[in-house]
């Protein structure tokens, strides 16, 4: 394991008791690159990460890279880290530089991915018997609409994302009619509207989101994804056919070279301690992408606002 230099912790944080408490630091000298991919949410987490190893005593930059083509860059150690990968979308370059063991998985990010039927917390009092899914089929009428009659309406995707509500609908056999959103901002002014208008609302909908911390919502209980459930048409509710259940449950986890941890062995712990909760990124996202605020500054008040949370993550490192 690569040896740099020793940084006393008093140097570096504040919250050390002694210079005996020595952290670790390795090549301080060279910054640690970490990737800003195509989303507010992995900018947020990304920004975290870096301005926690900044506080650590890191030097720290932000290389813009491609979903996809970012994981040639960290198995060539050109840059050092992702902080936000999912499974449920796990690039195929992932897998092979995960199997030729150049690249590693090195924990969670914290976020609760989800992915599901989704309606603001009103129309429970509508629909008796929500969150669980079997109270849709008496509900239907409810969500009916002039375009769907006598079916009651689900807003899907936009067309261009697929279609996970139709099948589910198919596979559960419920009586309504998929229809897909034009956008995800035609999604966001349906949650819009229902809220305003107390309106009925039965939409397919991901967390995190920020419309998820400004809208108080709820998730229909769908039957619990397996994997017979997209394989076996015996698997499930219903015995003929295929997604009779929930999404697929996805992991959002951080990924970093694979020499990272000989050659900055503290910030690789710092990493890996890391976990941000759902609640905040889905708060600042809205910050950003909303109200217009500046991803920095975002950030920074999120991190003098929570110092004892980032505290945490590099105490252990110690």
């Amino acid at each position: 394991m690569f040896r740099g230099k020793l940084i006393a912790a008093a140097l570096t944080l504040p919250f050390a008791l002694t210079s005996a408490q020595a952290v670790e630091m390795g090549d301080k000298d060279e910054p640690i690159k970490l990737a800003i991919n195509e989303w507010t949410g992995q900018h947020i987490a990304t920004h975290i990460a870096g301005e926690t190893l900044k506080r650590a005593g890191y030097d720290v930059e932000y290389v813009t890279a491609g979903y996809d083509a970012q994981f040639t860059a960290i198995a060539d150690g050109e840059i050092h880290g992702t902080m936000e990968v999912w499974s449920s979308n796990a690039p195929d370059l992932w897998i092979k530089m995960a199997e030729a063991g150049k690249v590693e998985d090195i924990g969670p990010t914290g976020i609760e991915a989800r992915e599901g039927f989704l309606y603001p917390v009103h129309v429970k009092e509508m629909c008796p018997g929500l969150p669980d899914w079997e109270a849709l089929k008496a509900c239907a009428p409810l969500f009916a609409t002039a375009e769907t009659l006598p079916q009651g309406r689900l807003v899907d995707y936009p067309a261009d994302w697929g279609t996970p509500g139709a099948d589910r609908l198919t596979g559960l056999k419920l009586p309504y009619r998929a229809v897909p959103a034009g956008s995800e901002g035609a999604l966001i002014s349906e949650l819009k509207a229902s809220v305003a208008k107390k309106s009925p609302l039965l939409m397919v909908f991901w967390q995190p989101h920020w419309a998820l911390s400004e809208y108080e919502t709820e998730w229909v209980n769908l039957p619990k994804a397996e994997d017979g459930c997209f394989s076996d048409p015996a698997w499930g509710v219903n015995p003929d056919g295929l997604n009779d259940c929930d999404f697929s449950e996805a992991r959002v986890f951080k990924v970093v070279w694979k020499g990272f941890d000989e050659k900055w062995p503290a910030a690789y712990e710092i990493l890996q301690n890391i976990s941000i909760p759902t609640a905040d990124q889905q708060a600042m996202m809205g910050q950003i992408d909303q109200e217009g605020t500046d991803l920095e500054e975002v950030v920074a008040k999120w991190m003098d606002d929570h110092p004892d949370t980032w505290q945490a993550w590099i105490a252990p490192a110690q």
